[in-house]
């Protein structure tokens, strides 16, 4: 028995509506997908596939291997090495610009949960990709109680040593107590979600 024609306009109509909303969900910077693990892991397979090769002898962070080791000065100039300046703590380091909206949107909830972090707790740091003067006048009117160190962003910047070579932001690694890299996100956190991506 053949199908009607009328049928089959509507079943292509659903599965083209069913593929572009796991479509919106998937790339949507909010999307339900890319707030999983899973979805997280295809999302930076998908960003890699087409970004530059980090240059040659560039040692750079794969998932479950110790993080390279990265000096940077803070904006007092000071600089501090990580993850070793944090040894035996987790260390959970965002990467923003004062520029990148989605990174301020998510600054007061990654602050929150810094503050809620005693002394053994998760150690949040921010890396700014951005000049000091920019990061500066924006911590005066966005003040964060995290340290916050600078670099410049490239082919060499702290995102790329740490698995982001697209440099897309904001960009957050979550390392083990050990140095060892344990997860990778791409976009913001939203309210009350850091908890759960660091459980």
């Amino acid at each position: 028995m053949a199908i009607p024609s009328s049928l089959k306009i509507v079943a292509v109509a659903v599965l083209a509506g069913g593929i572009g909303l796991l479509a919106g969900q998937w790339v949507g910077g909010g999307g339900l997908l890319t707030r999983t693990e899973l979805g997280q892991r295809a999302l930076q397979a998908w960003y890699a596939k087409d970004a530059p090769k980090p240059p040659a002898g560039l040692a750079v962070a794969q998932r479950g291997a110790a993080v390279p080791s990265l000096t940077l000065p803070g904006l007092d100039g000071r600089p501090l090495s990580l993850p070793q300046a944090y040894a035996g703590r987790p260390l959970l380091v965002n990467l923003w610009a004062s520029w990148c909206g989605p990174c301020i949107k998510e600054m007061p909830e990654l602050d929150r949960y810094a503050r809620s972090q005693d002394g053994s707790g998760v150690q949040v740091i921010g890396i700014a990709l951005d000049d000091r003067d920019s990061v500066a006048a924006f911590l005066q009117r966005v003040p964060v109680g995290y340290p916050i160190l600078l670099d410049a962003p490239g082919p060499r910047d702290a995102g790329v040593r740490w698995g982001n070579p697209k440099g897309v932001l904001p960009y957050t690694v979550l390392i083990g107590a050990d140095g060892t890299l344990l997860k990778q996100r791409i976009g913001p956190f939203a309210d009350g979600e850091i908890e759960g991506w660091v459980d």
